[in-house]
């Protein structure tokens, strides 16, 4: 019996140390592919960083369209996403004159299906961003967010861009699409149903040189991407977008001009002002809605109005003197009113105001990039609008309904609508508010130069110049700290400004004195640490152009 007993516990002791050694092996084996797995990471992280990404130019949920309304197109164009017929319409080119609700609509589709996990990308032109060249990143930033949703699209990226590293920050859409879009997207399998691509305001991407390329991408190359994908594309009718998508047999063209949106806007009135109670009841929301001719930026710019907390004159008499505009002169359009009316409202009525107003504005459409309202003020007072920018704010306290960054001091302040920016731009619409861009560059270029007498040596405060920034600790965080963004828009964007400038004088000496001073390499140090060295020929070829013609 106790010999049975013996050669139990051996048997069962082998099993146990055999157990043993399997699991180890496993463990040895997991550990392995854990360690193979994560140096493949690194290599495709690798080969990923650098690519010619449009950073601000994805979705914005507080774009989309009030719950409730826009329900028959939303409907069409999710119907459409979800056919699954290999013979589907690849496009769904969306388009409308200004202020219809285009963008709004391309936002909520978007939302609709980051929620589901099904959207590729979502790339928006605004025209704020042509100094960006949005247009020669579109397909590296929708091949890099596809590759971002799925891990063979990411390894199959990373492949192509390793094969040939120029693709990086190439310019040639053509080599862009057949091989960071194409090429991953021929590698895929996709498990997940139709997955829909996002394309924004075309018509904003700049002159049409600008889309030239793009437009014949999707008229005549779309139909090799695999079944599942569908791009919803939203612009103005312009007329070489028309020309070339109009009658596309792969695109479903819809013009918002011909779907009445009467009700959503009434429904969108009633929302945003509902709340007033006295004065306001169904049959002025009608007479709103019925006044906005099918324009919901119009819309929103009147609830706007109305409600501005401001206490005289009252919200109903605001409402009384939109009823009584009228577009008037040709050319004029019921947007142009409205904004005539809201900068009536806005504005002191005097020389003084006006100008400071135009000088204001001439900075937010003239610069190459967007800034905060700080920023604003610390590089406009460079060129003396007031103590510490208090003229810049003056101007924009109450123009939260017609640009960004207001009521939010961290959002860039931009136009909120295209229509805007165009109604500044043309002296016959906006009359006593037009914006004269002229001389604008030399304004920032000296305000830029000005600006930059803050550089200083190792502005940073780094501890050693023997070691690669990518190895410095916290390093953004102190570039944060010491280099805030209005110098930091001056080390990147003052040759830019001076090579549109007129030369004078005076601009001259001040360029000379920069490029004769230390803080030219204090200013190629800023350069290197924001990662735009490669700005530097660039930059000094233009101004000795500059200085040479003068």
């Amino acid at each position: 019996m106790g010999k049975n007993i013996f050669l139990e516990t051996g048997a069962v002791v082998k099993r146990c140390n055999d157990t043993l050694d399997g699991l180890m092996q496993q463990f040895r084996d997991w550990e392995i592919r854990s360690v193979h797995i994560h140096v493949h990471q690194i290599a495709e992280d690798l080969a990923l960083q650098g690519i010619a990404y449009a950073d601000g130019a994805g979705l914005n949920t507080t774009k989309t369209c009030l719950e409730g309304t826009r329900i028959p197109i939303l409907t069409e164009i999710v119907d459409w996403i979800e056919n699954c017929a290999p013979e589907a319409p690849r496009i769904f080119w969306l388009h409308g004159n200004a202020g219809k609700g285009k963008s709004a609509i391309a936002h909520t589709i978007a939302a609709q299906y980051q929620n589901l996990g099904k959207l590729g990308s979502c790339f928006c032109f605004t025209r704020t961003s042509h100094t960006e060249r949005r247009h020669e990143k579109l397909f590296t930033t929708i091949a890099r967010d596809l590759a971002d949703r799925d891990v063979r699209l990411r390894q199959a990226l990373a492949e192509a861009l390793t094969n040939q590293h120029s693709l990086k920050g190439t310019r040639d859409v053509m080599q862009q699409w057949q091989k960071l879009v194409l090429g991953p997207l021929s590698k895929w399998s996709p498990v997940l149903g139709n997955v829909v691509v996002v394309i924004d305001a075309l018509d904003e991407s700049g002159k049409e040189h600008s889309r030239k390329h793009i437009l014949e991408i999707l008229s005549s190359q779309v139909m090799a991407l695999p079944a599942n994908i569908r791009i919803l594309l939203t612009s103005r009718p312009l007329p070489d977008i028309h020309g070339t998508l109009h009658h596309a047999k792969h695109v479903v063209s819809r013009s918002l001009d011909d779907i009445p949106a009467e009700d959503d806007i009434r429904f969108y009135i009633s929302q945003k002002l509902g709340s007033l109670g006295k004065g306001f009841r169904e049959q002025e929301f009608a007479r709103l809605a019925q006044k906005s001719d099918g324009l919901f930026e119009w819309a929103r710019l009147a609830c706007e109005f109305i409600s501005m907390r401001k206490p005289c004159p009252t919200p109903i008499q605001r409402f009384h003197a939109i009823m009584s505009q009228d577009p008037g002169r040709a050319g004029r359009t019921l947007l142009d009113v409205m904004y005539t009316a809201i900068l009536r409202g806005t504005l002191a009525d005097t020389p003084e105001t006006l100008a400071q107003f135009r000088f204001v504005m001439r900075q937010i459409l003239g610069i190459h990039e967007p800034l905060t309202i700080d920023s604003l003020n610390a590089l406009c007072c460079r060129t003396g609008v007031g103590e510490d920018g208090e003229g810049v704010e003056s101007i924009l306290e109450f123009m939260a309904s017609l640009l960004s960054g207001i009521a939010d001091r961290s959002t860039p302040v931009r136009p909120l609508h295209t229509s805007f920016h165009d109604y500044l731009m043309d002296p016959a619409r906006s009359r006593k508010f037009y914006v004269d861009m002229g001389g604008i560059h030399d304004e920032l270029s000296i305000a830029c130069l000005h600006a930059m007498r803050d550089l200083s040596f190792n502005i940073c405060g780094l501890g050693t110049s023997y070691v690669p920034n990518a190895d410095i600790e916290n390093l953004n965080e102190r570039i944060r700290r010491n280099i805030p963004p209005h110098l930091s828009y001056a080390c990147r964007f003052w040759a830019s400004h001076l090579k549109a400038a007129v030369f004078n004088g005076s601009l001259a000496l001040e360029v000379v004195h920069f490029l004769f001073s230390a803080r030219l390499l204090f200013w190629m140090e800023v350069l290197t640490l924001l990662k735009a060295l490669g700005n530097i020929s660039e930059a000094l070829a233009a101004v000795a152009t500059w200085l040479e013609v003068g």
